[in-house]
């Protein structure tokens, strides 16, 4: 039973979600292929052979995959994936794109956002918002799994010594073109990888105030992130969402600040390793999957966390 794991990278270097997908790979088990689709992007296929237990890296280096695009990617990713008898791939907002489009020309219902292999055609994955995990059986001939890198740990990136095969085949979809985009620049890690995350909630009442988080994370060396409801009122940028419909992380300490706790960001956050809680009201859903909490004003804690740091 052969596998395709697809890269996620930024034509330079390698996503480490990729790392945890090929983790899922592994428990499934079988000769795993790994296809970087980019443009100017043979580095990431030299630093993918040599990933332990990869047996063959397929580089399609090509114009039309240079920005990633699910009618492009996806159509690549269908006629290849034939041949396997399973296609991985990152739940992350690319993988999420294009992967449903793999599945419909494929013809096979997509596994959503896996937490664990229990066998070869059996996969754990959260519904309702996380409040419940469901035992998923396919019957499919391929199976398309998108798999969340939280729940996985990386394989080593080092060890392998995979061939790398050159593959010609081009889609380029005159229906959908790359304009343009915007990316946000940070000298903080980023959310999905930071071993410490402090958010912000609708408690931090506008987005001049979350420079007092800002101030914390930098003495943490802290990814800041925000709830939904942050977002939605135009605090801070969507980027910086966690919750179920904005980033997964799971972090080693995740600091939720004026958030109540709503399902929608506990499914986003609530496998970190350790979760302090600050909020003014006790009654908050937020303090019953807190470690930690402190029932205070953020407005007097914050100031005396940066000073104490």
């Amino acid at each position: 039973m052969s596998i395709l794991v697809i890269a996620e990278h930024d034509n330079h270097e390698l996503n480490p979600a990729t790392l945890k997908t090929l983790a899922a790979a592994q428990a499934i088990g079988g000769d795993i292929d790994v296809l970087v689709a980019g443009e100017n992007c043979q580095a990431v296929a030299d630093a993918v052979a040599k990933v332990a237990g990869v047996s063959k890296v397929r580089l399609a280096d090509n114009a039309a995959y240079g920005h990633f695009l699910a009618e492009n990617l996806g159509e690549l990713v269908a006629e290849l994936g034939k041949d396997y008898g399973h296609i991985l791939a990152p739940a992350t907002t690319t993988g999420k794109n294009f992967m449903p489009r793999v599945a419909a020309l494929l013809d096979v219902a997509q596994i959503s956002d896996i937490l664990s292999v229990e066998s070869a055609d059996t996969f754990k994955r959260p519904i309702y918002a996380g409040n419940a995990i469901a035992t998923v059986q396919s019957e499919d001939a391929i199976k398309v799994i998108t798999v969340r890198a939280t729940a996985f740990d990386a394989v080593a990136a080092e060890g392998g010594s995979a061939s790398i095969e050159t593959v010609d085949t081009v889609f380029s979809n005159d229906k959908a073109e790359f304009v343009g985009e915007e990316l946000a620049q940070s000298e903080r890690p980023d959310l999905t990888a930071a071993s410490v995350v402090i958010s912000g909630g609708r408690g931090m009442q506008n987005g001049e105030n979350f420079h007092l988080l800002e101030k914390v994370a930098d003495k943490l060396g802290a990814a800041v992130g925000a709830s939904r409801a942050a977002v939605d009122a135009g605090f801070v940028p969507n980027d910086m969402q966690v919750g179920q419909t904005g980033k997964i992380v799971a972090p080693e300490l995740y600091i939720a600040v004026g958030i109540s706790g709503a399902i929608q960001h506990l499914a986003g956050m609530k496998d970190s390793k350790v979760i302090v809680a600050i909020n003014k009201d006790e009654e908050a859903p937020i303090f019953q999957v807190a470690d930690y909490g402190l029932v205070a004003d953020l407005f007097d804690v914050l100031p005396e966390l940066e000073q104490a740091l």
